[in-house]
């Protein structure tokens, strides 16, 4: 999926206001497919109901849940653990090289409509495996807020 953000920038030596559209991919860009594929391969399953479970599971097979949904053999839990964690960092690393630190923060703040409601929390959290401080976020937060009409 590919989100298209309306961006505003203020060319600071004219006073011009100019806007247009830019895409960003976001981090499930990056990991859905490779989830996908890791969910497959280990026999897991997405079950929200006693009925989603019991249409998808296979006699014979002891199953755990992961969390939010996530249903998987016991025998292969640990192993998709690991594979997903290591499909996030690769996601991470993608979305920096591929954006940038100024540029991710920005799409978070906006996500997070942080402008809307004066507070860079939700953005902060969001970006806790990016490695991004509070400061690092917060310094991007209150540049856009004095440069652009965000208010």
């Amino acid at each position: 999926m590919r989100v298209f953000i309306l961006l505003t920038v203020a060319r600071f030596n004219t006073g011009e206001l100019s806007i247009w559209n830019a895409s960003y991919e976001i981090l499930s860009d990056y990991t859905n497919e490779k989830q996908t594929q890791a969910f497959d391969e280990a026999g897991a399953f997405f079950a929200f109901s006693q009925k989603q479970f019991n249409e998808a599971k296979k006699e014979g097979i002891e199953y755990c849940s992961m969390g939010a949904g996530l249903i998987c053999p016991v025998e292969k839990a640990k192993h998709l653990f690991d594979r997903l964690e290591k499909i996030n960092k690769e996601g991470i690393a993608q979305d920096i090289q591929e954006n940038g630190k100024k540029a991710i923060i920005r799409r978070e703040l906006f996500n997070h409509e942080c402008f809307y409601t004066g507070d860079i929390t939700d953005c902060v959290e969001k970006l806790e495996d990016y490695d991004y401080s509070y400061d690092d976020i917060y310094q991007v937060y209150r540049h856009i807020y004095q440069t652009e009409d965000v208010h």
